[in-house]
């Protein structure tokens, strides 16, 4: 059953209910999971990503498949390094299921991402992270408004008076976005901006 309180005093009570929740399934979406959910507390900084993957939903931890490994390879973490430095959220929280075209997974709908956004507002109030990483196209949308990825992938901006956003594109094996050594070397820049603000934490 799903429940949304009026206000959370704590991440905890807020992820006990985001444990629960069940809105898209409700609205009528089709979903492979239950909610992934990030792994501990207090971490000085956001990653904000697209969707969980299949081996997400299964284990209900974020980034435990492929792009997962391929991202902390970027940023030259280890899982409990990554895990201690990122509060790792998504647009929306549930294994989403595979693409109707057969490639990749399901892109969530607008409807699904709007329903989601509850957690992500909430989180971001009680973290209050001064570094936030959004991964992926469908995530940067959400945070800066549509843009190209060459375009915002190792740029700062500015989020509110005390944090700021450091934009990766999606490690998706299927991206052919990162064929570019242009790209790749964006991906770079952005890696070193994001150890920069880390150190400053």
């Amino acid at each position: 059953m799903t429940r949304r309180r009026s206000s959370y005093r704590s991440l905890a009570s807020l992820q006990r209910d985001l444990a629960v929740c069940r809105a898209c399934l409700g609205a009528g979406y089709p979903l492979e999971s239950l909610p992934v959910l990030n792994p501990g507390l207090g971490q000085p900084a956001y990653l904000y990503g697209q969707a969980p993957g299949p081996n997400e939903g299964l284990e209900r931890r974020p980034w435990r498949g492929r792009a997962g490994q391929t991202l902390r390879g970027w940023l030259g973490m280890d899982e409990d390094t990554f895990y201690s430095t990122f509060y790792c959220a998504s647009v929306t929280r549930c294994y989403p299921g595979k693409s109707p075209a057969g490639k990749g997974d399901r892109v969530p709908t607008p409807e699904e991402q709007n329903l989601c956004e509850f957690w992500r507002d909430w989180e971001l109030r009680l973290l209050r992270p001064r570094l936030v990483v959004p991964v992926g196209t469908l995530a940067i949308g959400r945070l800066l408004g549509k843009r190209p990825l060459a375009d915002c992938v190792g740029a700062r901006f500015e989020l509110a008076a005390d944090r700021v956003g450091i934009p990766l594109p999606h490690p998706s094996g299927v991206s052919l976005w990162l064929n570019s050594p242009t790209n790749r070397a964006l991906v770079e820049r952005a890696v070193a901006a994001i150890h920069e603000e880390l150190a400053a934490l």
